[in-house]
């Protein structure tokens, strides 16, 4: 068995509060005391947001399972993401100076797979011929919402990167990771029979006939 990449978690979680944040400010992994407002901050916040809500899209699919084995494969994607975005705030939770080698982070490894993946999926859907709007199941929907909220994600590692070191692999992960999303929520649309909801600039009020 090959050895592991990464160093396992020592974590020690006993006591949930501190009181130390009371006053606005939180501990990056080197120790230093920051606002919780600074763009690092609000960078692995933005991540860990974007974990929770496929988490969520994870559940669904395991309920949709029984309609299409195939909910299975995605699954298990969302999974491996969930602690691929684990990796990549630990490596934002800490300064350049402060990366230990066999830290946990997001690699080229990580970018190729999904590329695989959108690859797989894109091959298997129909050609999109208009924007689509979120919905026509429940997992769609809640996939649109994680890439919107990966698309914030990735903004806000863009601006961080104006002022602090940000690994390049970070930025480029969660670009590719917002266009595995897009395809995700087509092909769930796709596996489960559901039409696709496509975008018609006549159905805003200001289109309709008066009668």
């Amino acid at each position: 068995m090959s050895e592991k990449p990464f160093d396992d978690p020592r974590l020690a979680l006993n006591r949930i509060y501190t009181r130390r944040g009371d006053a606005g400010e939180t501990s990056l992994a080197g120790g230093q005391r920051v606002a919780k407002d600074s763009l690092r901050i609000a960078s692995y916040g933005n991540v860990d947001e974007l974990n929770a809500f496929l988490g969520l899209a994870g559940i669904t699919c395991q309920e949709q399972g029984g309609l299409d084995p195939r909910m299975g494969l995605l699954s298990a994607i969302l999974r491996r993401v969930q602690h691929e975005l684990f990796n990549l705030g630990s490596i934002l939770a800490t300064l350049a100076e402060d990366v230990h080698p066999k830290q946990a982070r997001i690699t080229a490894a990580e970018i190729a797979q999904l590329e695989r993946e959108i690859d797989a999926m894109n091959e298997e859907i129909p050609a999109l011929r208009s924007f689509v709007l979120p919905g026509g199941t429940r997992l769609n929907a809640e996939l649109h919402v994680a890439r919107t909220v990966c698309r914030r994600a990735e903004r806000s590692l863009v601006a961080l990167a104006r002022e602090e070191s940000v690994p390049a692999e970070a930025i480029e992960y969660l670009n590719r990771l917002s266009d595995a999303i897009f395809v995700w929520s087509r092909w769930a649309n796709y596996v489960l029979r559901a039409p696709e909801i496509l975008w018609d600039p006549n159905q805003a009020a200001s289109a309709r006939k008066s009668e």
